[in-house]
């Protein structure tokens, strides 16, 4: 085997690494997001979150790690659209926001 092939194997085991990594860490935020709007009494729409950013950055113990910052909507009437964030640290949840929303009685 050829130098060329070898790389080209290594290129490819690269990015699937990182195909998988992000499939697991948009799962890890949608099931976040799911939990938040269950928790919060809104329903989460689309059933889906869409990534937004993607950095390289330093976590709590120095090492680098990909912090991914999704998406979501979520509806506190039925008749609006709201925004959520999701922000993941590796495949660790860091912080979720939420636009402000009405509370309604239950």
């Amino acid at each position: 085997m050829d130098v060329a092939s070898l790389l080209f194997l290594l290129l490819i085991a690269v990015f699937g690494g990182y195909w998988f990594d992000s499939l697991r860490a948009l799962e890890v935020a949608r099931q976040k997001g799911k939990r938040m709007c269950s928790d919060a009494n809104v329903q989460f729409l689309d059933d889906t979150v869409a990534r937004v950013s993607l950095q390289v950055v330093r976590d709590q113990s120095g090492r680098r790690v990909l912090r991914r910052t999704y998406r979501f909507e979520f509806s506190d009437t039925g008749n609006s659209r709201l925004e959520g964030q999701i922000v993941l640290l590796g495949n660790r949840v860091d912080s979720v926001m939420m636009e402000p929303y009405q509370m309604l009685p239950e």
